[in-house]
């Protein structure tokens, strides 16, 4: 498989470790809040590339982290007047919850950064010992000029982020603007902290991935994945503080686009957020990832109920097509299937390629389906023997040609949220599905 990486703008070859497997790692949630669908796309996209690698044969091991120390999870307990570390907990069996509806398996390691001090401690120690990181005032910071390659990510120079970067914030003891945290004394109000070389505190959001990627997949792995509004800052961060020391990284990075609600980015912090679990209730499982699959990974998406709805006919127009079909199976169509998704992870293309494939390719259709996370379009729930013997009515009521009879039957059948389809040996009865 080929991605797009983001670094070099060149598609790049996924290559697996010594060991046989393509290592990634996903910047998974701040577990302050329940995860709305924007932050669910990182993990359906890179869940179902780590499906569909595995499916080519290919062993994945994927790791996804959940940021359970931030500024941000401080401030909502807080709010709430509850303990941070409670928050954070709930809010981490939220977002595994949440994302269990879609139904796609989990990732084969969700580290915590509470549970990976020891491994951010040594990271930082090592950059201060090799000056590329400094205490002050119980803050340790990561001195952003002795990393010459810094900006390279977010395709930025150090003059044109110095620009933006102002002063430094009340209370912070960094040499120069651009400097970033590493390591926060503990401030009142924090009621979490961890004993450090430098007194009491907690790490930076940046730290923590760096840490926990190389932790679970060694110093160097194939591909570095997430949303896109984290080249700048956290990406570009992880970069400087992994590589500031002469060791490789991510050799791939990938960075899927944004979902718009009313014309601009979903985000908790704008308040235009759709709740996951709110849009699985509403719309299903099938028809969020349907909708997800029909535009590229790396483009925006404009979330709505025009395109909500648009997925879920597509998904319904499959499901048709596999309750029409057979079994057999098409190796052209799977060979063509597979060279879509192996350049830069082409569902659209896929999608297509399903679709105008003819019926007798129904189990490969079915096969690529359930990689692709939407196996339930071909499975078929059994109608309860009431509704057998109703659709038996119905069949003889049209055989005595008493069709007012027959539709009231269909009405009943219907309400009970199956559809009926008129066969050449009778009728018969398919779960209807909205989602």
């Amino acid at each position: 498989m080929r991605i797009r990486d983001s670094l070099s703008g060149e598609l790049r070859e996924l290559q697996p470790g010594a060991d046989g497997v393509i290592g990634m790692y996903v910047c998974g949630p701040t577990v302050y809040n329940r995860i709305h669908v924007g932050n669910a796309r990182p993990f359906v996209v890179f869940q179902l590339m780590k499906r569909y690698l595995e499916w080519r044969g290919q062993p994945v091991l994927l790791v996804e982290n959940i940021t359970d120390i931030n500024d941000k999870i401080y401030a909502a307990a807080v709010r709430l007047g509850v303990p941070s570390d409670t928050l954070a907990r709930e809010m981490s069996d939220a977002y595994i919850a949440d994302t269990d509806l879609l139904g796609l398996g989990r990732p084969d390691r969700e580290p915590l950064a509470s549970e990976t001090m020891a491994e951010i401690v040594a990271l930082i120690e090592e950059l201060i010992a090799g000056d590329h990181a400094y205490e002050a005032g119980g803050d340790v910071y990561f001195a952003v000029r002795s990393f010459d390659r810094y900006g390279m990510l977010s395709n930025q120079r150090i003059d044109q982020l110095l620009e933006g970067a102002g002063s430094a914030e009340p209370g912070e003891h960094k040499s120069d603007p651009l400097d970033f945290a590493l390591w926060k004394g503990n401030k009142p109000g924090e009621d979490t902290w961890w004993e450090s070389p430098w007194g009491r505190g907690r790490p930076g959001w940046h730290i923590e991935c760096s840490a926990m990627a190389e932790r679970w997949l060694g110093r160097a792995f194939a591909l570095h994945g997430g949303g896109r509004d984290l080249i700048f800052p956290h990406h570009e961060n992880e970069i400087a503080q992994s590589e500031a020391s002469g060791r490789p990284f991510a050799q791939v990075w990938a960075h899927n686009g944004m979902l718009r609600l009313s014309g601009e980015k979903m985000s908790k912090s704008v308040g235009n957020i759709e709740p996951l679990h709110a849009a699985v209730e509403k719309w299903g499982a099938g028809t969020l990832i349907m909708f997800l699959l029909r535009g590229h990974y790396t483009s925006p998406i404009d979330y709505d109920d025009e395109a909500l709805e648009q997925a879920r006919r597509a998904a319904e127009t499959l499901r048709n097509r596999l309750r029409d079909g057979g079994d057999g199976r098409d190796e052209a169509l799977r060979l063509a299937v597979c060279e879509a998704l192996d350049e830069d992870f082409n569902t659209p293309r896929a999608l297509a390629l399903l679709f105008d494939a003819p019926p007798e390719a129904a189990g490969t259709v079915a096969e690529v389906l359930d990689v692709l996370g939407l196996g339930g379009l071909a499975d078929e729930e059994q109608p309860p023997a009431e509704l057998l013997d109703k659709a038996r009515e119905r069949d003889a009521a049209r055989a005595e040609r008493d069709f007012a009879r027959a539709d009231a039957v269909r009405a009943e059948i219907e309400a009970a949220g199956w559809e009926v389809r008129d066969t050449a040996g009778g009728t018969v009865l398919y779960r209807r599905h909205d989602g």
